[in-house]
């Protein structure tokens, strides 16, 4: 193994990220480290580059760890370390995925099942200057902090597929859980992105009656139609809130009984509440730029008994199920489709350039090319 490992480090928004070489740590008791084969360009990654939303103070640095859509094979165990979250036996050079954030384990949170609550928990992008370096997923390696969630991946899935399902696949399968999706729902999908496709798919596994999926650009909703969307409305056709309401109304009989939003735009938002069936479930998972506000009746929601969920992370099993999916059910839907580009992590910047231009679905960066 190297004795130093790159780390593309960022240094604002819209900045170029740096390469930087730091000190390969050993895992300590408890803990792994990762060899990264592949990260992808999840869309809060671009948030954070684009400077939509400040996160936690480096602490003094110039430079920032970010990415956590990966997969990688294990390079190191730390001691006590013999077996993945699922007990399956755990060996160096075995394929793994892994949750990206440490619920703290004591709070009144976990301690009910409710660990995406929590609000101790361990996140990853601290600055790649603090031990152990290998912080987040733009880089050679990645160290999982003892206490981590880690699951081996199936021989027949390709890390392509793998990827994104520490993010995008076990977050909407975890949200379409919470909204009770099933038999004979209307599902409308804001956005198609990966997140966006990949909840088409869990929907569709869910038995849902119905599926439409928005999005400003064709190519985005031709693979939703390949992922089984029933029905796709582009909003270059559609270019005002009251047309796409409209629409969806009409495509539903009334409205949807589940609502996703997976754009991170705000105006989305009483949008979507709009798109509802009387009882129907709002659920909000992209909307993470604190201070983006858009107006909002509330009335929408008192009237026709309407709910909005707010979803940030997911239970461990939800990652799990994630891996069983993509095991069981390739074959089925295109997952090898959703990372459209490939670039070697030298390259992050014409990366990020493409994917933030729109001329990239889902960019995956390649640490060893």
């Amino acid at each position: 193994m190297a004795e130093t490992g790159l780390v593309a480090a960022m240094t604002g928004p819209r900045q170029p990220f740096v390469l930087q070489e730091y000190p390969v740590p050993d895992p300590e008791p408890g803990a792994i480290l990762v060899k990264v084969h592949l990260a992808n360009i999840c869309g809060s990654d671009l948030h954070l580059w684009r400077g939509d939303y400040k996160p936690a103070d480096p602490g003094g640095s110039r430079f920032r760890s970010i990415g956590h859509e990966m997969v990688g094979t294990v390079a190191k165990l730390g001691r006590g370390v013999t077996q993945d979250s699922a007990g399956q036996p755990l060996k160096e050079g075995d394929r793994i995925v892994y949750r990206y954030f440490y619920p703290c384990r004591r709070c009144r949170a976990c301690l009910r099942r409710q660990t995406p609550r929590c609000l101790q928990a361990m996140r990853y992008r601290y600055p790649p200057d603090v031990w152990p370096h290998f912080n987040a997923a733009y880089g050679q390696y990645y160290y999982l902090h003892p206490g981590h969630v880690v699951f081996r991946v199936p021989d027949n899935v390709s890390d392509e597929m793998a990827a994104p399902a520490n993010c995008a696949l076990a977050q909407v399968i975890y949200a379409l859980e919470r909204a009770n999706a099933g038999l004979g729902d209307r599902v409308v999908i804001q956005g198609a992105g990966g997140v966006g496709v990949n909840a088409v798919a869990v929907a569709r596994e869910r038995g849902v009656e119905q599926i439409i999926v928005l999005d400003a650009y064709p190519e985005r909703l031709a693979l939703a139609r390949e992922f089984g969307a029933d029905e796709t409305i582009c909003l270059r056709d559609y270019p005002t809130p009251q047309d796409r309401i409209a629409r969806v109304r009409q495509l539903t009989a009334g409205g949807a009984d589940i609502v996703l939003e997976l754009t991170g735009h705000a105006d989305a938002f009483p949008e979507g509440v709009a798109m509802l069936s009387v009882g129907g479930t709002y659920v909000v998972i992209g909307n993470i730029c604190a201070g983006r506000s858009a107006p909002f009746d509330s009335s929408e929601l008192v009237l026709y008994g309407r709910q909005v969920l707010g979803l940030m992370w997911y239970e461990a099993d939800s990652l799990y199920k994630a891996l069983q999916l993509l095991s069981t059910r390739q074959q089925r839907y295109p997952f090898h489709k959703i990372v459209s580009h490939r670039f070697p992590l030298r390259e992050i910047n014409r990366a990020f350039a493409e994917q933030d231009a729109g001329r990239v679905h889902r960019a995956t960066l390649l640490p060893w090319a």
